[in-house]
């Protein structure tokens, strides 16, 4: 990436980014390309659908019920899907058609589906990163989040830094509203100038790689009072 890539953000947007730590920018993504992602979403849902043996809930409450599993600690290089902690019944069977039944896919479908892999590397996002001062930006992780409307469990108030830990602080997440968000349907929330707060949790592999375990840095919650809706 060189100095001489055109701008997309405005220098006014730029310093909101750098003052609030998160950034709204309207209209970004067509109509036709979220359409596309929500279909290829579904097609791999129904492709990767793992079997009862290998099903993975993935919880981010705080009681993370994935931590110990090996197929959520080696997606890294994969595309997997991960259900919501309500997508079986007592007898073990899926309640719904799979994509209705899962939390996410993830984390590799930036390099290993065609789609994700367009989407995921365009000159307007390489821009982006460029203008809030990335020099040389790399994609490490992938989610489709699906938030299904009668399952599932709280996320509760973090910072992806705990998940993906550097030194210093230089992971940048780009989310994007496949549809409209709002508070009635479950929209993202930001905490502006979180950024600047000592992080609450760090979450790391144990000695013998097995399993992730959450160090407590600060005992204080986030201040919920002060959130955003995005």
């Amino acid at each position: 990436m060189t100095k001489s890539m055109p701008r997309y953000l405005t220098e006014k947007q730029v310093a909101a980014f750098q003052r609030d730590g998160f950034l709204v920018v309207p209209d970004f993504v067509s109509e036709e390309h979220c359409l596309a992602l929500r279909e290829r979403a579904m097609q791999l849902a129904e492709q990767h659908v793992p079997s009862p043996e290998q099903a993975t809930i993935f919880t981010a409450d705080g009681k993370p019920l994935h931590a110990g599993d090996d197929y959520f600690l080696s997606s890294g290089e994969a595309i997997r899907c991960f259900f919501e902690k309500d997508a079986f019944d007592a007898a073990g069977h899926l309640r719904d058609d799979a994509h209705l039944c899962l939390n996410k896919l993830g984390h590799a479908m930036h390099d290993l589906d065609p789609v994700f892999d367009s989407f995921s590397r365009t000159p307007q996002l390489a821009a982006v990163a460029s203008d809030i001062g990335m020099i040389e930006p790399l994609l490490l992780q992938s989610m489709y989040i699906f938030k299904q409307p009668r399952i599932g469990g709280e996320v509760t108030c973090h910072t992806d830094h705990t998940y993906l830990w550097t030194e210093p602080r230089s992971v940048v997440g780009f989310w994007f509203a496949i549809d409209d968000a709002t508070t009635e349907n479950g929209c993202m929330w930001a905490l502006p100038g979180g950024h600047r707060l000592p992080v609450r949790e760090r979450s790391r592999l144990n000695e013998a790689r097995t399993s992730t375990v959450t160090d407590v840095l600060v005992a204080e919650p986030y201040p919920l009072d002060s959130l955003a809706c995005l």
